[in-house]
């Protein structure tokens, strides 16, 4: 066979000008790289194509957001206003109002100051709001609300602000143990409670209530400072602050537990009782 024929630089580019084409044949490939060869060469590959990741990765993420953007953390708590122990009604109620002392204020429509006659001698104190009563900034209202009013107006008492506690219907005066709604109206947490429990403290030592009747769980063990359940409790007469506690069910609770409501009639009846006991003193 005769050998290609090898053609220099000046060679081609007369036979360009002249239009011919020559074939030239491709340069042999190089060989192929062997398994010893590619082991030497292979920490050089390597350290080669982590800096261009490097790189690349670096200048990519340069131009591009966090992968997750952070979520705004809740307002953390804050200082509870001072000398609650020394403020009027309206002073309290606008500290209420604007209290940041744990982490519910973030979620909070309204807070629940509390509703009724600031002259009455019955108190009712429940848990915490719920999705109602946030909206609304009153407590107990929506199902559970109509039905405390109807168990208040069997024993002669009524919400409303201007009742005469000399007259029948007589004032009553509702508060929660929570002036804000927890979060999916789960159960209070032991610090809420402790944040928030100076304010009921100080509406009680204002309203001078001549009896509290106690609703619910958090109610009940807030004032009586025990984790006795209710069940335990009921029947007896407990004190809070000097002032006579009667216990009894939530009213959200009897919606769901019918035959509990007989109990808490009984409850009722015994919290009247009392009360004319304390006027015949």
């Amino acid at each position: 066979m005769n050998a290609p024929l090898t053609l220099d630089a000046r060679q081609r580019a007369m036979l360009a000008e002249m239009g011919v084409r020559v074939w030239q044949p491709k340069p042999p490939a190089p060989p192929p790289e062997t398994a010893r060869t590619a082991a030497v060469n292979a920490p050089e590959k390597i350290a080669s194509f982590q800096d261009s990741t490097w790189d690349k990765t670096q200048k990519h993420s340069k131009n591009l957001p966090p992968d997750s953007t952070p979520q705004a953390a809740p307002p953390a708590a804050g200082p509870r206003p001072q000398d609650v122990a020394l403020m009027d009604w309206p002073a309290l109620q606008a500290a209420v109002a604007g209290c940041q002392a744990c982490g519910l204020c973030a979620g909070r429509t309204h807070t629940v100051f509390g509703v009724g006659s600031r002259q009455a001698e019955w108190m009712v104190v429940g848990e915490a709001p719920g999705e109602q009563e946030d909206r609304q900034g009153q407590p107990f209202v929506g199902q559970a609300g109509k039905l405390l009013d109807r168990m208040l107006a069997a024993i002669g008492l009524t919400r409303a602000d201007d009742a005469d506690p000399a007259k029948k219907p007589a004032g009553v005066y509702i508060a929660n143990v929570l002036k804000c709604r927890p979060p999916g109206n789960r159960n209070p947490q032991p610090e809420e409670i402790a944040r928030c429990e100076p304010y009921l403290r100080r509406q009680v030592a204002l309203l001078r209530p001549k009896i509290i009747l106690a609703l619910g769980r958090f109610a009940v063990q807030t004032l009586l400072q025990t984790t006795e359940p209710i069940g335990r409790l009921r029947g007896r007469v407990h004190l809070y602050e000097d002032v006579p506690v009667i216990v009894s069910y939530h009213p959200a609770y009897l919606l769901r537990a019918l035959p509990e409501k007989a109990k808490a009639w009984e409850d009722l009846c015994l919290a009247l009782a009392t009360r004319e006991n304390i006027e015949g003193v």
